[in-house]
């Protein structure tokens, strides 16, 4: 079938596309229907369905008499350790785990905090919690002590499931004096915590309150899958903690379970038994759809890697794990690609490593600038696929969906709504827009299976959030257009739209140009406010490693770029190089907090900014250009 007959097949009969779906899946109790709207706008799925996710994920595979397929490949180049964990002894693993949390008293419901870095053993906690109902949610290892105490104040678990420690380049990250600290700054007090010492630092523990990871299993009867109504919370995780309190966006059992499944063959193409990659991190919500869940539920090998795509050793990192692994579909985040294009401009590392075995890419978690997607391409010779998606969907909105079909690739585009996504572009007042004219981006309620239904404990700030701009929609806070072919451009978020001189512009159409100068690898755009014109546009430039050109004459020659490319309307006159760009651990440039900076605001220090110090170096760059007072 052609990718329009499956979209257009969802259109015709939602509920017929998502029952069929469903049949990919072992349920306990069959559910009697897809969606449930009794209480729209508030939409459920598969809600009288009996499922459970760890059975899905592990043991069906090794009922099939596939338990000696390898489930998890580890590869760590920072301790220099790799190891194979099979479907097997997975299963014995995850048993014993959820037996010991078992006997202290976790079970259905119960919320269970992991706080750990990229090892398998965090995968293996997961599914253990996915075994017994208990609800997890995963905070990005090393997340500082405050931020992590309001997570434990908002979900309320019983159990903490940490590490000792987490392993950067040249540096090891102290986790246990972190939590700690959070245990102690919280209001809400766990039962216990269960620590996975790592050999790296041995963590000193709380007589009474903690468990050594080992310890704490043995001797231990192991769990068996309790089954979970289709609409009980596999998990929490929480977004956007830049400003306020996070948002804990809920993740369904049922319908994960159903979409996930439904796009690793449809979106990444692969098949049970292929080796799938997303060099992402647990704590993200690409390592818990792509890491953890969708490949294991599909029956694939997913690589658990402790590294950086630069400095572990090399830029060659990516191209090694692909090549040792045999990795048939590689996923990483735009920002990766542009870190190895600038230490490695040539892609003399690529030409190392045996890549034969990949046959295709996938970029998310950022735009991803035609000039990266266009250098991976010609670097790797494969289709190199933007897709674009958000922690609360858990998965694609809009994809170019290989195992279906090829469709042609648009250069800056992600391609077309998955099934399931009715997409549109509305103006303010909530119409319609014509092809190719700028909007906010919104999607037609119901939204598919396995997207959040609420956030945990917040239903009227999820209204409030997503439901209350345009009625009847779901408001994705991106901006963009969609093509006279029906290809979807994400050209920045809503409030990343600028008006100079009453004239809407997107800040990403201007990055856009500034990536392709030839000695820039990194760029960002912000809007700064005018008294003039409202607000101007302003540019920050990293570029190449060996790079020698001198900075005004790169800026000069950006200048005129976008005044041929876009146009004198757009005003684009201020722009700077900088050697860093202030990001999210996931690699999100934080343009809102460089906004605030130039405007001389206060704000709120990002809690999941990468490094603090990369704003003190934003700060002198725009007191540069008479910014920043």
């Amino acid at each position: 079938m052609t990718y329009a007959a499956v979209y257009q097949s969802w259109k015709d009969d939602p509920e017929a596309f998502w029952m069929q779906a469903a049949e990919a899946i072992d349920w306990t109790q069959k559910p009697s229907k897809a969606l449930f709207d009794e209480n729209a706008p508030l939409y459920q799925w598969y809600v009288d369905g009996k499922v459970n996710t760890c059975w899905n994920a592990v043991d069906r595979h090794v009922q099939a008499g596939r338990g000696d397929q390898t489930a998890i490949i580890y590869d760590s180049p920072i301790t220099h350790t790799k190891h194979e964990i099979t479907y097997a002894e997975l299963q014995t693993r995850v048993a014993s785990l959820a037996g010991a949390l078992r006997a202290k008293g976790i079970g259905k419901g119960d919320r269970v905090l992991i706080y750990m870095p990229m090892v398998p053993e965090a995968l293996e906690a997961m599914l253990a919690c996915a075994r017994l109902g208990a609800v997890h949610s995963v905070v990005f290892g090393g997340f500082a002590a405050n931020e992590l105490a309001v997570r434990i104040d908002d979900a309320q678990p019983k159990c903490i499931i940490a590490a000792s420690c987490g392993l950067e380049p040249g540096r090891v990250v102290h986790y246990k004096p972190l939590l700690d600290g959070a245990i102690e700054q919280s209001t809400h007090k766990v039962d216990f915590c269960v620590v996975f010492q790592r050999e790296q630092e041995v963590a000193k523990l709380e007589e009474g309150r903690d468990f050594d990871w080992y310890g704490f299993q043995y001797g231990i009867e192991p769990a068996d899958c309790v089954p979970v109504e289709g609409n009980h919370p596999a998990y929490i995780l929480y977004t956007s903690g830049t400003t306020g309190a996070p948002k804990g966006v809920v993740r369904p059992t049922g319908g994960h379970l159903v979409a996930l499944n439904w796009t690793m063959k449809n979106v990444y193409n692969v098949d049970p038994g292929d080796v799938f990659w997303a060099a992402s991190d647990v704590g993200w919500v690409v390592g818990h759809s792509y890491i953890c869940y969708a490949p294991l539920i599909t029956g694939n090998t997913t690589i658990v890697f402790e590294g950086k795509p630069v400095g572990t050793p090399d830029a060659g990192t990516f191209w090694r794990v692909i090549s040792e692994h045999k990795v048939k579909s590689f996923f990483t985040a735009p920002t990766a690609f542009r870190a190895v294009k600038r230490e490695d401009p040539k892609g003399e590392f690529v030409k190392k490593y045996d890549l034969s075995c990949l046959e295709q890419v996938y970029l998310a978690g950022e735009r991803a600038d035609p000039d990266t997607i266009e250098w991976a391409h010609d670097k790797l010779g494969v289709p190199v696929i933007d897709h674009w998606w958000q922690t609360e969907t858990g998965y694609a909105i809009a994809a170019n969906p290989l195992g279906i079909e090829a469709l042609p690739i648009k250069l800056g585009s992600p391609a077309v709504p998955m099934p399931g996504f009715d997409v549109q572009i509305l103006d303010e007042a909530g119409h319609p827009m014509a092809p190719n004219e700028l909007g906010a981006i919104a999607i037609k309620l119901p939204l598919p299976p396995g997207t959040l239904p609420t956030l945990w404990n917040a239903e009227d700030r999820f209204k409030k959030s997503y439901l209350q701009q345009f009625p009847g929609y779901y408001e994705t806070g991106d901006a963009g257009m969609i093509d006279e072919d029906g290809y979807l451009y994400i050209m920045a978020r809503t409030d990343d739209v600028i008006n100079v001189a009453g004239h809407r512009l997107s800040t990403g159409a201007m990055e856009e140009v500034l990536a392709a100068h030839p000695d820039v690898a990194e760029c960002a755009v912000i809007g700064v406010t005018d008294q003039l014109k409202g607000q101007l546009p302003m540019g920050f430039l990293c570029l190449n490693s060996g790079s020698d050109k001198a900075h005004d004459a790169v800026v000069m020659d950006v200048v005129k770029m976008v005044r041929s490319k876009i146009g004198p309307v757009a005003a684009f006159k201020l722009a700077c190089v900088v050697e860093r760009l202030p990001k999210t651990r996931s690699g999100k440039i934080l343009r809102g907090t460089m906004v605030k900076i130039a405007d001389g605001e206060d704000f709120k220090m990002p809690a999941t900014i990468d490094d603090p110090v990369i704003l003190d170096e934003i700060r002198t760059a725009l007191q540069g250009l008479g910014y920043a007072k």
